[in-house]
């Protein structure tokens, strides 16, 4: 392959034996544009996260359990896929080698968490090897810059504001680094076109525990609107950072330890107190407030009457047109765009049939893109940012499958769907409580599935945010106002893939902490094996069915009505 030819002359150049690629930019993006996807230039890898160890005579990418499949697909071929946490990088490099980096594009945490056991020594390298061998120069476009108001973010930006500052104050901080743009972007109230499928402003927040604070922008254009917005604010590009923060002198400072690069870091640490720890912001905005949770809430309205739409269409016409995974994605997108609070995809769809199913975080493209067949299951997971609200639904439908195993399986997969949003919420309870109850249905026939139940989803940003999320590690407490995915599912290596996914809020009833279901769409029926359910387990489904149809059926025209009721008729 040209490209790591090209690239191993550099390591050889520089002095090193390897080079480190990861997935994330200068912003620590789960979502890149392609022109600054630095990992998938160098590997072909489509995936969300994963990092590269490039040497002089092997290959290596690193990925968890949900990319092994797409990333043995896209790039095996020159490289070796190692699947963490089963195998980790000082499992694989045993002599002592010299690995260079960017350090803009690393925090320690993720270089201690991967590479800290190797006998490896990390050499900081200024200039990015990668872009050096890469003709194509990453897009400078003008990035557009938007405000909610009071109505859509349900709190002012001086409010937010506030609270970080009393926390710098009771912390004894002088200033916080907030280097996370979805962070800025809910501190401040705004919104952008920094990534192709979260609306995010690319820059970074300096906030003083009083006085003025600074932002800074990738683009400046819009800097006087900014600034008579948000009071106490000025506005520089970002570009200036690197002088600004080399001024700071006997500070106390707190960086974000998830996305404050080792390069800031050494800037600020030389004449600075600095403590590394995570942003206060990830806190605030996972506890959405009742305007959120409401606009979270219509949302979902609109974006499971394009869904539902959807599955009526798939179910009438697979057998009478050829249609196929592009084309079925494409016209899920084209029904969600009539809708005028449409703002774009959440992230790319997963249009998957038959055996791409199985592929965890498959994506279609000209090679991969299989006929929707009879007798074949057909998994569509995707999501839409509507201008008050984030979507992220899967469901599995059936083409006329008949195989008992996988009703069987669906079944026990929704089992454990249920068990989620039926979970008996305590004050202290947390992501992995929820995961072991999740994954039992499955686990009483020995089977299991290799990703997280669920994740944190962010207001009108990141489909994918943290802290809190439903995996077998995470002790954040589930607190009101998070908004979760429950996402069980099973896939059989080339045969299929089931997942069934809603996004629920933690809401609070009377004294009691309880989930409310956000997502309004079917689950498949035909799918269902009802004489392995309890009574309680027909009721859920039952009740939840009469709740899409009551709070969908206005969306849905004649033509639709009659497959419309039966989708959601009694089990």
């Amino acid at each position: 392959m040209e490209k790591i030819k090209k690239l191993r002359k550099l390591i050889k150049k520089y002095n090193i034996d390897g080079y480190l690629v990861p997935k994330n930019d200068e912003y620590f993006l789960e979502y890149l544009k392609v022109d600054s996807d630095r990992l998938r230039f160098i590997t072909n890898f489509t995936g969300s996260f994963g990092f590269s160890i490039i040497l002089q005579k092997k290959n290596y990418l690193f990925v968890d359990g949900r990319y092994s499949q797409q990333a043995e697909r896209e790039s095996g071929k020159n490289f070796k896929i190692v699947t963490i946490p089963k195998k980790m990088p000082h499992q694989i490099l045993k002599k002592k080698l010299r690995l260079g980096y960017d350090p803009k594009l690393f925090n320690e945490n993720k270089l201690n968490m991967f590479l800290s056991k190797t006998d490896s020594k990390l050499i900081s390298i200024q200039d990015n090897l990668i872009d050096l061998i890469n003709s194509k120069k990453i897009n400078t476009k003008k990035e557009k810059i938007f405000f909610l108001d009071k109505k859509q973010a349900g709190e002012t930006q001086l409010s937010k504001m506030s609270k970080i500052k009393e926390k710098l104050k009771k912390d004894k901080f002088d200033l916080i680094l907030i280097t996370a743009p979805e962070n800025l972007c809910w501190l401040l109230n705004l919104r952008g076109s920094g990534s192709e499928f979260s609306p995010i402003a690319n820059g970074y927040l300096i906030i003083n525990n009083s006085g003025k604070s600074y932002l800074f922008l990738k683009d400046t254009g819009q800097k006087r609107q900014i600034e008579k917005k948000v009071k106490g604010i000025s506005v520089l590009g970002v570009e200036k950072i690197q002088e600004f923060l080399r001024k700071v002198r006997n500070k106390k400072i707190r960086i974000d330890s998830h996305t404050c690069s080792i390069f800031f870091k050494r800037l600020i640490n030389k004449k600075n107190k600095v403590v590394e720890k995570i942003d206060y912001t990830y806190y605030l905005k996972a506890q959405k407030n009742k305007t959120e949770i409401m606009n979270f809430r219509k949302s979902h309205i609109y974006d499971g009457a394009a869904l539902t739409k959807f599955i009526i269409w798939v179910k009438k016409n697979f057998n009478k047109k050829k249609l196929t995974e592009i084309s079925a994605e494409n016209k899920l997108l084209d029904i969600r765009k009539k809708n005028k609070y449409f703002f774009s995809s959440s992230f790319p769809s997963i249009s998957a049939s038959g055996p791409n199913g199985s592929v965890i975080h498959y994506r279609a493209n000209k090679h991969t893109n299989r006929t929707l067949k009879s007798g074949d299951i057909y998994l569509i997971d995707s999501g839409g940012q509507y201008k008050f609200g984030t979507t992220d639904v899967t469901r599995t439908i059936s083409l006329n499958n008949s195989s008992k195993n996988i009703k069987k399986i669906f079944t026990k997969v929704l089992q454990g769907h249920i068990a989620v949003d039926t979970f008996n919420l305590k004050e202290k309870t947390t992501g992995d409580d929820i995961d072991k109850v999740a994954r039992k249905p499955l686990n009483s026939i020995k089977l299991d599935y290799p990703h997280g139940t669920g994740h944190g989803v962010g207001y009108f940003l990141n489909v994918h945010e943290g802290p809190q999320a439903i995996t077998k590690k995470n002790r954040v407490q589930i607190k009101e106002g998070m908004v979760l995915s429950n996402e069980p599912g099973y896939y059989l290596n080339n045969k299929f893939g089931i997942r069934i996914e809603n996004l629920i809020s933690v809401k609070r009833s009377k004294s009691k902490l309880e989930f409310e279901t956000l997502t309004l769409a079917p689950i498949d029926k035909d799918l269902i094996d009802k004489k392995n359910l309890k009574q309680k387990e027909i009721n859920w489904i039952n009740d939840y069915h009469k709740n899409v149809f009551k709070k969908l059926r206005k969306f849905i025209n004649k033509s639709e009505m009659d497959e419309f009721r039966l989708l959601c008729s009694n089990l």
